[in-house]
């Protein structure tokens, strides 16, 4: 195992130094649901909800987010972004909707940690755009999925 890269030597908590760092293309995906009413999904799907477009509201802040992460995450570097891809699915099974987001940079440190963000505040724009009619909806699973890129090289979920 690694060790934990955000301690100095003295065990304080600092910012990584990536300044001799090569730029290369770094891809990262992660995923998570949220699992809801059936009659919810049913709203969500046939536009019927009072705040709008869920699905494409909830896409706009997923986006915005993953650019906000360094304001959000304390030690993150902050990143210009090449690329931000989310892709929501509902499913009637689940009831709920499967969001899975693709953030791609060239620079000198990973996107996990914007994708990972993008999946979180995706979800939550969901919940809040629906909790007038479903206050028990339950965000889970949200997990990195892959990277590529960097000197660890690619990393994917078994």
């Amino acid at each position: 195992m690694s060790k934990l890269t955000h301690f100095n030597k003295q065990g304080e908590a600092h910012m990584v130094d990536v300044g001799a760092k090569n730029i290369t293309h770094r891809v990262a995906v992660a995923e998570g649901r949220i699992q809801m009413q059936p009659e919810t999904l049913q709203k969500i799907m046939e536009g019927d909800n009072k705040k709008g477009d869920v699905l494409g509201v909830a896409r706009i802040a997923g986006i915005m987010a993953s650019k906000k992460t360094a304001d959000l995450i304390p030690l993150c570097h902050p990143l210009a972004l090449n690329k931000v891809e989310i892709d929501l699915q509902t499913d009637e099974a689940l009831p709920g909707v499967h969001c899975q987001v693709s953030v791609e940079v060239s620079g000198k440190t990973g996107v996990e940690m914007e994708a990972l963000t993008a999946v979180q505040v995706t979800l939550l724009t969901i919940y809040d755009m629906c909790k007038a009619v479903d206050r028990g909806m339950i965000m889970s699973n949200v997990r990195l999925l892959k990277k590529s890129g960097g000197k660890s090289g690619d990393w994917s979920a078994d």
